[in-house]
């Protein structure tokens, strides 16, 4: 018995070359397994998209007659039509946060659901991959839906809104990936407490509710370098239709932070699922 034991360990030390990189095509059987979870727990989606709704019908319309109008890349918006993208930003943030986090957590710690995919084909890469992959449809989802919502309001003003649901989905990409690199340090649900510290800031400084030239010099160059600042500037210019190449950095900047996030993550899982 202890020398099978061995040579099932060693087995998985020298695992071949195919097992080590994450293929599309296996990843996708973790995002069907997520499908057919929620498929009883829709009502936790919906939830997820009426948020952000909730927050443009009172803040954008609400208190938009109160605020008049904001500059933005030379020109004068309405305070709903400048909301609208950054909450749109927010959504494609929180979808994909929920799921790399909190889910994540519980699926690796509480649940070991990792443990029965890894005595399948499939690898710690393609779990990464297939995680990343729901929480980036999810966030993209709820972009999208938001998206419907604020054209049915009048507050897309341009074909290049269009664009608007890959850009969030470049956002859900980044958070995503980001959220599962913080969700491997962490050791118990309290821990948990620090996405919350860290997402509540980014939302209400990134720019989301009124321009980043109200703060002092210092404070405007450190959100201008926050993941959530650079998808809501995207969003605004696509949605809005004053698009510039100064967008293309910022978008470079998305897709960077999450290949980067994404690989370490991979690595750190790896390190306690495929012991």
């Amino acid at each position: 018995m202890s020398t099978a034991n061995g040579l099932e360990h060693g087995a998985r030390a020298v695992t071949p070359g195919w097992r080590v990189a994450p293929w599309p095509r296996r990843a996708s059987h973790v995002v069907a397994r997520n499908l057919v979870v929620y498929r009883r727990a829709w009502p936790v989606l919906v939830t997820g998209f009426a948020e952000p709704v909730f927050y443009l019908l009172g803040i954008g319309l609400g208190l938009g007659g109160l605020v008049g109008r904001l500059a933005f890349a030379g020109h004068e918006l309405t305070y709903a039509r400048f909301v609208a993208p950054g909450m749109l930003a927010s959504a494609a943030m929180n979808g994909a946060i929920l799921d790399s986090t909190y889910n994540l957590f519980f699926k690796l710690k509480v649940e070991k659901t990792y443990e029965a995919v890894l005595a399948t084909p499939l690898s710690v890469p393609d779990v990464a991959l297939g995680e990343l992959g729901w929480a980036v449809m999810r966030g993209a989802a709820y972009s999208a839906a938001f998206l419907a919502v604020a054209a049915a309001m009048g507050l897309v003003g341009s074909a290049w809104a269009l664009m608007c649901v890959p850009a969030a989905t470049l956002v859900s990409f980044a958070f995503g990936a980001v959220g599962m690199l913080a969700t491997s340090f962490m050791r118990s649900w309290q821990d948990l407490d620090s996405v919350t510290l860290a997402l509540v800031p980014l939302f209400l400084f990134s720019g989301t509710f009124y321009p980043v030239g109200v703060y002092p010099s210092w404070l405007a160059t450190i959100v201008g370098w926050t993941p959530l600042y650079q998808g809501v500037v995207l969003e605004r210019g696509l949605q809005t239709g004053f698009v510039s190449l100064a967008l293309v950095p910022r978008a470079a900047y998305l897709a960077a932070l999450g290949a980067l996030a994404l690989g370490l993550a991979t690595r750190r899982l790896r390190s306690f699922l495929a012991s």
